[in-house]
């Protein structure tokens, strides 16, 4: 009996990884939005980001039928408690990124995402009793030194990485409590409508003090602004129904696609400059890539039901 998934069965998975590629691809090609939305600086933007991105999941939620889920949500103490959490955790990674954007310190961000793994397994080791395996241990080592080495080029530690990492693996681990109880776009309504008070607040003190640039740069600075909101949700969604359709390891892979992007777009269309120590560090960090994807496809392979068990 042939072990080749069915036919249905291939076009779902042949869907989860485009739905996963286009995911990573917008979040890689994410730098040029809020590049383009100077001079609006970094927790400007994410206020509006914020009221955007709730505006269009209340869209989504009216054609899903998904306030009801979000009510449930909202009305459970401890599952309102851990999204709390979340969406302190991602507002610090997006003011990071987009602050990362605005200073022309992409390729340094690019390196938190990097580390973003690395970081979700230690945080694993210590939150989750996970226990690590030998390629695991040498890709977290491989990490640590590529961070020291980046550190004596930049020569001072690489804050913006680090928080940009620790911020989301954070996230992660918060986001694993919560589990399959709720749904990307409910939880994404809820962060969202969390961080809209003070992203509200924050955005009337500005323009009480004739200090936003919501108006005043045209037509275009208007609609990029307004477009955070999408951007920031469809990746999500498309991310989430990959995540229920591909193998882990698939989506462990195709994570590096965004840093990747992010590096390619710092040193050539943004124009950072990469000395030789940078290189070195990233070099080191792309073995360490390398290692994971090793680790996780060998895992993969050694979990794969056989035959029988498919039958």
């Amino acid at each position: 009996m042939s072990t080749n998934p069915a036919p249905d069965e291939s076009a779902i998975r042949r869907a989860g990884l485009i739905n996963g590629f286009s995911a990573y691809l917008l979040w890689g090609v994410m730098p040029l939005l809020f590049a383009a939305a100077a001079p609006t600086g970094a927790l400007e933007l994410v206020s509006h980001r914020v009221i955007w991105s709730l505006g269009f999941c209340a869209i989504l939620l009216v054609f899903t039928g998904g306030f009801i889920r979000t009510w449930r949500v909202l009305r459970s103490p401890r599952l309102f408690g851990l999204l709390l959490l979340a969406s302190v955790l991602i507002a610090i990674n997006w003011t990071t990124f987009i602050y990362g954007v605005e200073t022309n310190q992409l390729v340094e961000i690019s390196l938190g995402y990097y580390l973003n793994p690395l970081i979700s397994i230690g945080l694993g080791v210590i939150f989750l009793g996970e226990k690590l395996r030998p390629l695991q241990w040498t890709a977290v080592g491989f990490g640590l030194l590529a961070v020291i080495i980046v550190g004596i080029g930049l020569g001072r530690v690489p804050y913006l990485a680090f928080t940009v990492a620790l911020s989301f693996g954070l996230y992660g681990l918060v986001k694993n409590k919560v589990g399959s109880r709720v749904g990307a776009l409910e939880g994404m309504a809820v962060e969202s409508l969390v961080l809209s008070v003070p992203s509200a607040i924050y955005l009337f003190v500005l323009g009480s003090m004739g200090l936003q640039t919501f108006t005043g740069f045209g037509g275009w600075h208007v609609f990029v602004i307004i477009i955070t909101g999408p951007a920031t949700a469809i990746p999500l969604i498309l991310f989430s129904a990959a995540a229920r359709r591909i193998p882990l390891s698939w989506v462990g892979m195709l994570q590096y696609l965004t840093p990747t992007i992010q590096f390619i777009l710092g040193v050539t269309v943004l124009g950072e400059m990469m000395s030789t120590t940078r290189w070195i560090g990233f070099f080191i960090i792309w073995i360490a890539v390398v290692l994971l994807c090793t680790d996780l496809v060998r895992t993969s392979r050694r979990r794969r039901p056989g035959p029988t068990a498919q039958a």
